[in-house]
C-alpha cells in the first residue's frame, strides 16, 4: 500500500458516523457467559437511570470511545441495569457492591474494576487494560 493510500484510509476511517460504533449490549443471562466462552473480552458497566455517578462515568466511556475506536472495536461493553440485576445470582457471584461498578472480563478471570469511579484517567486506564487483555 501506497503512503498516501494508507494515511487517507486511516483518516477515512475517523470520519466514520458514531452510528458505526457497535452499542452496548444490554444485559440478559447468557450474554456474559457466551461472549467470554466466545474469547471476547467483556467490560461491565452496571448502572441505573437515576443515578448521578453512572451518568458522570458515561459521560466519560463516551468521550473516551470516541478518541479511541478500537475500544468498541475490541471489546464488548455489556450495561447491566441495576434496578434490573442489582441483586441477581450474577452481580452477587461478581461481588459488585453497588450501582456505577465498571468489571472487565477475559476468560475466566477478573482484569480489572472501578467502583464509583469517575476520573477520565482511571477509567481510561481500565479501557486500556480491556483492550490489551483483548488483544492478547
Amino acid at each position: 500500500m501506497k503512503r498516501r493510500d494508507f494515511i487517507g484510509a486511516a483518516g477515512a476511517s475517523l470520519l466514520l458516523p458514531a452510528a458505526l460504533a457497535a452499542e452496548p449490549v444490554n444485559f440478559q443471562p447468557g450474554v456474559v457467559r457466551d461472549a467470554l466462552a466466545a474469547g471476547k473480552t467483556v467490560f461491565l458497566d452496571f448502572k441505573a437511570s437515576w443515578c448521578t455517578t453512572c451518568a458522570a462515568q458515561e459521560k466519560v466511556l463516551t468521550k473516551l470511545k470516541q478518541e479511541n475506536p478500537a475500544y468498541e472495536a475490541n471489546i464488548t461493553f455489556v450495561n447491566v441495569d441495576w434496578d434490573t440485576y442489582g441483586r441477581s445470582t450474577f452481580a452477587q457471584r461478581l461481588n459488585i457492591p453497588r450501582r456505577s461498578t465498571l468489571v472487565v472480563l477475559k476468560g475466566d478471570g477478573e482484569v480489572g474494576r472501578l467502583v464509583a469511579e469517575t476520573r477520565e484517567d482511571r477509567i481510561k486506564a481500565l479501557l486500556d487494560a480491556a483492550l490489551n487483555a483483548a488483544m492478547a
